[in-house]
């Protein structure tokens, strides 16, 4: 009996220790690595241009983390490991910043590194985590970061004396977008190919039908009049906000920094 519940024991040691997540062996996919998949493409892509923009300006460098869940493990002690495994910050510096979200466990974490704790001392760190949960409990993730992470930059450059004027769009509450629904885009596109059609038709039909002496190519009008629509959306379709470009500031890997702990901890 005695022998049996030995053996249990040891199986059950064996299959905790083995079920351990290895955090170091987490690898940054950016500034954003977003290990739960929460994030939008849009709001990744816009976290990733304002942490750039960030390291180009201040030399500091922002990570901004997501992970499914802290099996059990204190989120300080997820922070700090994924901190130092990466090396967050320039090498003697230590400007490094990470932001941990535990998605199902609904804890946070901001992470500072030595040589930001001056400039962003533990009351600011909760400050910035408090500012993020009303988003959070609405599980606007992207909107959430996109608060801190405006917030830290603006600190940041603000004690280095830097002018850095990178904003970060916020999400457009309903009801305030006065952009077309696509719908109606769709249905008049439609309407516009029957209109000239119908322009067309009684234009062939009082000048002699198609290929008469009086033609005048309501064929070659309609295309035209088609042809300058499609032209002006493919245009329009031009604009926006275009992420960040890979060749000019984009993410080249974290220097070197390192943590002594200092930050915040918080749930929402």
């Amino acid at each position: 009996m005695k022998m049996g519940m030995r053996v249990c024991f040891l199986l059950g040691l064996c299959a905790s220790t083995g079920s351990a997540v290895d955090w170091k062996a987490y690898q940054p996919q950016g500034y954003v690595s977003d290990f739960a998949r929460v994030l939008d493409p849009s709001s990744k892509s816009r976290l990733e241009a304002y942490c750039a923009a960030l390291q180009q300006a201040t030399g500091a460098q922002i990570a901004l983390v997501t992970v499914p869940s802290l099996e059990n493990e204190p989120v300080e002690d997820v922070a700090n490991t994924l901190f130092r495994a990466w090396g967050i910050g320039q090498k003697g510096k230590n400007d490094g910043v990470l932001l941990l979200l535990a998605i199902r466990d609904r804890r946070n974490r901001l992470e500072i590194g030595y040589g930001l704790e001056p400039i962003l001392p533990d009351g600011f760190s909760g400050s910035v985590l408090r500012q993020m949960r009303p988003a959070l409990r609405q599980s606007a993730y992207g909107e959430a970061f996109m608060a801190a992470a405006e917030t830290l930059g603006a600190a940041i450059a603000k004690a280095r004396n830097v002018s850095f004027t990178e904003t970060l769009p916020r999400t457009i509450p309903a009801g305030s977008d006065n952009s077309i629904p696509p719908v109606f885009l769709i249905g008049g596109f439609f309407l516009l190919i029957f209109l000239v059609r119908l322009v067309a038709y009684f234009l062939r039909a009082h000048r002699g039908g198609p290929g008469g002496p009086h033609d005048d190519g309501g064929g070659f009008l309609s295309a035209m009049l088609l042809g300058n629509m499609l032209a002006g959306g493919s245009g329009s379709a031009s604009g926006g906000f275009g992420g960040s470009d890979s060749s000019d500031g984009g993410f080249g890997g974290f220097g070197g920094g390192d943590s002594g702990g200092g930050g915040a901890s918080s749930d929402w």
